[in-house]
């Protein structure tokens, strides 16, 4: 399915967010842990920088005009919505610091809460898995534009 000149971790990378996000799209625990606990073992550095482009091009489709503050409100609270019922752990405070992150407004290492390594790869598909639904869009071209601007930006040569 991911083009077969990208590294196997970008693979896994690829492979384990698609798998996340279908089981958030079906709110299936079982599946959902297992694809999270895939991208908790794998570089967080390059999983986080790939999911954050994915939530920043979503937001940029979803809201051409620019984003408000209820915008993303409006975000946050119908991901809860929608995971409270089946996420027990469900950290509403992740998810912000999920998409303050993806926009560039906050650092997750520099939370004074600690969060687990797998925190932030597992509440992000969540937030991507919303956006996609609202934007009613499969999540494979954008995954793949994600990691093809990483690859393109760990190519390019600092002046």
């Amino acid at each position: 399915m991911w083009p077969t000149e990208w590294p196997s971790v970008a693979r896994e990378i690829a492979d384990a967010t698609d798998a996340a996000v279908a089981a958030v799209r079906t709110a299936e625990p079982e599946p959902f842990a297992e694809a999270s606990a895939r991208l908790a073992a794998l570089d967080q550095e390059q999983v986080t920088v790939v999911h954050a482009s994915i939530v920043r091009e979503l937001l940029e489709e979803l809201h051409p005009d620019g984003l408000t503050g209820d915008d993303v409100q409006a975000v946050l609270e119908r991901c809860a919505r929608s995971a409270v019922s089946w996420v027990p752990d469900l950290d509403v405070s992740v998810l912000v610091v999920v998409l303050t992150g993806a926009l560039g407004l906050t650092d997750p290492d520099e939370d004074p809460r600690p969060l687990a390594r797998a925190d932030l790869p597992r509440y992000a598909t969540l937030v991507i898995a919303d956006l996609l639904a609202a934007a009613d869009a499969p999540g494979s071209g954008y995954i793949r534009r994600a990691i093809g601007e990483v690859a393109r930006a760990q190519t390019v040569e600092m002046p």
